[in-house]
Order: C-alpha cells, then structure tokens, then sequence
C-alpha cells in the first residue's frame, strides 16, 4: 500500500482545513526540501503534539508522552549521548534484545537500520515530540566525557576482554579469535562512541596510534590533533581489527600497508571514511579521513574570499581555456574551492569532467571518475580518456608528476579549462614547482591562468574571547610596524566549555590569487626568482596569504600566532 501524504491526514485528522492544505502546500514550493509537518507547526496551524500524532498515524508507529518520569540508568546506557544527539532519539524500554526508541523523525527510515548496526540489538520505533526528544537529551544524559571514561574503565576492568586479547599476541595467527574479539560487544561500543564524538565535532582525521605501553587515539579537530582517553593497551588489536573489518581489509594482513574506505549514514546523512592502516614496530597505526558531506557547503560565497579576490576568481573561471591551480597543504580546503566552483560552473550548456583520489562529494550533472591505481586507473590514463569525452571544463584532483602535468598543458592547449591541485607554500612558488617537474617554462607561461594559494586558520572563539597584549617579536614576525601596533587591539579566546578550552572555535580561510598577465609571463620566460615574481604580482594587486591574515588579525578573527603558524614570510 501507498503510504498516506501528511498533508492530507493533517485534514482527515481535523488539524487543519483543506483550505489551509492549499496554503501550506503553495509556502512549501517557495521553500525547496522544506518538510510539509515542520512548516504547519512553524506557521502555527498546527501543534507538536498534533504532528507527533499525524506522523504515527502516517508511519503506523505508536505515540508516546516522554513526560517527566526519570530514565533508569541502565537503559540511558543502553544508548550513547552523541548517538542520542545525533539521531534525535531517546531509549525508553528495553527487552530482552530489544531497544524501544523514541524519535520525532519517524519518516526517516534509515535511522532504525543504522542504530541495529551501531548497536548490534533489535530496534523499535515509536513518535515523540521533538520538544520532548530535546528535553529528555538535556535532563537526562550527563557530559559525553564521562561516557568516554566510564567505557574505557570497564575495558580496563573486563578480565576475559584482557584473557582473549592475551591469546591473541603471539606469532600464530587465529582468524576466528581475531574476529570474534573484534566483534564483541566493548570493542564495539568504544569504536562507536569515538567515530560517533568526532562527526559530531566535525573532525577531520582519528588517529589510532599503537606505542609500546600505549595505545593513543587522537582526534584532529579544525587542523589541531586533541588526544582523547587512551583505552588499554591490550585492545589495541582489537579495535584496529574492527575497523579493518568495517573497511574490508585482510585482518591476516598485518606486514603491508593497507587502504580501504568505509561508508556509513548517520543522523540520516552519508559519512564516507577514508581508512589507512600502516605496520609499525607496536602494530598496526590507522588513521581514518572523515568526508561528511552534510558539513560541506559546496557554495564560492560559503568559502570565505572576500569580494575582490571572489570576483577576480570568478572571471577566471569562466575563460574558455587554461590551466587554473590551487595550492595548499592537505586539509587547507583546496578540493572544497574547487568543488564549489565546478558546482557554480555546472551547466546545462557544459560538460564537466573530473578525475580524483578519490572522489570526495558527489555532484549531480558532473561526470566524475575515481582514480584507482591498483588497475592502472591512474590521473594521466584518465586524463587521456577524458579529452575524448569532449568536455569544456577538467577537474584534475592533484598533479603528481610530469606526465599528468603535461597532459594536462595539452588540454588546455586544445581548448579546455583544466582545475587541479599543487602543494607549495604560495602561489608565486608554484612556477619553481612547475619547472622543477620538468615543464618547459615557455608552456607554463601559455597555460597558466590562475594560481590561488590558500590556507586555514582558526578562529577565535566568541564566547570567551578578550583583549590581549600581543608579544613584540610575534608582531614583527608577522610584519606589523610597532607604531601601527599600539593603535589596534589585538585579542585572543580564553578558552571555555564551547570551545573545549582551546580559544578557538571554527575555521577562516586566508587566499593569495597570483593572476597571470603579459609583464608576469615575460618575467617568467626571463628565470626571475620567486621573491621577485611575488613583489610584482602584489605590484598588480596580488594580497599575500600573510597580508591576508593580517587583517583577520586586526579585525580580532583570529590570533598572530594562528597567522604566522599557517604562512611563510613574504620577504
């Protein structure tokens, strides 16, 4: 049976009439991926409880009144905070192998599924409020680094976790003991709890690092690796089999490098998890890339340029032909650049072709190929296809070396605006780097358009921020004049709970766009250094990416010592 629309039981229920249908429906059009519910309860036509009711009726599940009767201890731990948060739900039965759940997004079917496979119990759903849902989560559920500690002791305290794992460390391998201590019901749950706390930070990387007395998890967070409560040593083998497992690697593998990818959907959203697993002396070291794609807003006006450089970039983009490169280290947001200008780019009119390792944010109109080195699908064999798939716009994802690097000339040379990515410090000391590969000079100066430099500092939190003395030499090293200095005001973030102590709370952007024209390109045919490059590019209006942070600096977004961390002297 087709299921009923909520619009129309909204009506059948005497909620609303079908006039008011008409007009709820008319304001959803206006607002693209609105939720017809949530809008009726926004515009007052309808209350939480009414919805809670219409979506039971819809989705043929129970409803509840959470109320004010405590949840008993054993059960809230049944279910973690960051999970509870993160799906919206709160447990309020259990049975035997089964967890009754309360969710106010019952149409979300996936939610059911991913809590079986984290939780590794049957599940039952059943409609609360979202007020409700809200405030069980914030009366009942204590800070989430106590969870983290109280998981970690009763590791530490498991005597047949520790027996198990024991029997585990010599040099005879037992596939089925590795497996079923892999996937016991501790290992689980800490793995769980700690991929679960860094999505909901929006981490960027997890590292799981095995020492000689320890086993160290460190979660990077806005570019800055924060280390969280070390499980026992002895599980070290445990919890890096189990994500070997998730990622379908070879757990009997344990001299080679190995790389996979796990993909999961939390809170209703995909998360894809790059997996690098690497033999040390003490194990195996993993460290996982988290792509959630719900963080990322594929937008060139959510990036963080100001107008002038936006604009001058924009232009760029929409030349017919030329190589345009982004530089930067990893994680200094060069692929989200890109992707938000191929995305402002994707037209009907176009064709858009990317090539990359591995492909990070699925685009709709954009043809995009994984590289995959293992079956010789690497960046030039697929550039070469590429050209005879007529397109008008290339992303290729990195050049890596002279062979890509000069199919990639060809392109532009024939007609094609080609994307990709470099790692060098700035924009002018790409043209060292370029040469340094093997291309001839008098090919670069034909092909290159654009250089955009750029890196990511962060940002001073607002909650805690205040005035601060800055040190004298850190001013000089960023190359303020001490007279200006004594007339701005210079802050930092104290550190508090929104923060985590740190002082810092977000990231900005800091952008170095060289543009190519004719004295720049003579200057190049002549080998002038990169010093020289770079005072005549700013002569043309280039901002070094130091210049750029300055004003971050003055306008009290973020700190000296964040400047002068991310970028290298201009003199």
């Amino acid at each position: 049976m087709s299921q009923r629309k909520i619009g129309q039981i909204f009506v059948d229920m005497g909620f609303i009439t079908d006039d008011q249908l008409l007009l709820l429906l008319d304001e959803q059009q206006q607002q693209p991926g609105a939720l017809l519910g949530k809008l009726a309860e926004d515009m007052a036509l309808i209350t939480d409880e009414q919805l809670a009711q219409a979506l039971g009726e819809q989705m043929n599940m129970k409803v509840v009144t959470i109320g004010d009767n405590p949840i008993p201890k054993d059960l809230l731990e049944k279910l973690s905070e960051t999970m509870a948060q993160l799906y919206r739900v709160i447990p309020i039965r259990f049975d035997g192998n089964r967890l009754t759940v309360a969710t106010c997004d019952p149409q979300n079917l996936t939610i059911q599924d991913e809590l079986r496979t984290f939780l590794g119990m049957d599940i039952e759903m059943v409609v609360a409020t979202e007020r409700e849902i809200k405030g069980s989560i914030e009366r009942f559920y204590s800070s989430e680094s106590l969870s983290v500690e109280k998981i970690v002791a009763e590791l530490a305290a498991d005597e047949e976790l520790f027996e198990a794992a024991n029997k585990l460390q010599g040099d005879k391998f037992d596939l089925d003991g590795a497996e079923a201590l892999a996937d016991s019901a501790p290992v689980r749950k800490l793995l769980n709890l700690v991929l679960l706390l860094a999505i909901k930070d929006h981490a960027s990387d997890i590292h799981f690092e095995p020492f000689e007395d320890e086993f160290r998890i460190r979660i990077k967070s806005e570019g800055v690796l924060y280390e969280m409560v070390p499980p026992p040593r002895h599980l070290a083998f445990a919890i890096t089999t189990r994500i070997k497992v998730m990622a379908n690697l070879d757990i009997a593998e344990r001299r080679l490098p190995q790389d996979g990818r796990i993909e999961l959907m939390v809170g209703g959203h995909p998360v894809d998890l790059r997996v690098s697993v690497l033999p040390t002396m003490f194990g195996e070291s993993v460290v996982m890339r988290i792509l959630d794609r719900s963080v990322v807003n594929l937008s060139l006006d959510k990036v963080g340029m100001d107008e002038t450089t936006k604009n001058h970039f924009r232009k760029i983009m929409h030349r017919p032909n030329g190589i345009v490169l982004v530089t930067g280290p990893t994680g200094s947001g060069k692929t989200t650049t890109l992707y938000s200008a191929l995305s402002e780019m994707n037209d009907i009119q176009d064709k858009l072709i990317t090539t990359e390792d591995p492909v990070e944010y699925d685009i709709d109109g954009i043809v995009q190929i994984p590289i995959d080195h293992g079956i010789g699908v690497t960046f030039a064999s697929c550039l070469r296809a590429i050209l005879r798939q007529d397109p008008d716009v290339i992303l290729v994802g990195e050049i890596r070396d002279i062979e890509t690097a000069e199919i990639a000339v060809q392109a532009s040379l024939t007609g094609h605006l080609v994307f990709s990515t470099l790692h060098t410090n700035d924009a002018p000391s790409t043209i060292t780097r370029m040469k340094d590969m093997g291309i001839p000079t008098f090919l670069i100066t034909a092909t290159v358009e654009a250089i955009l430099a750029q890196r990511l500092v962060r940002r001073i939190c607002t909650k805690c921020r205040e005035e601060v003395e800055t040190p004298l030499e850190l001013l000089q090293e960023l190359g303020v004049d001490t007279d200006f200095a004594k007339t701005q005001k210079f802050y930092r973030g104290k550190g508090c709970d929104v923060c985590n102590n740190t002082g810092y709370k977000g990231r900005i952007g800091l952008f170095e766009l060289m543009v190519m024209n004719d004295e720049l390109r003579d200057m190049i045919l002549t080998n002038v250094t990169t010093d020289e490059l770079r005072a005549k590019a700013v002569d043309y209006g280039m901002i070094t990416l130091r210049d750029y942070g300055k004003q971050f600096v003055f306008q009290g977004l973020t700190t000296a010592e964040e400047v002068v961390r991310e970028t290298v002297h201009d003199g």
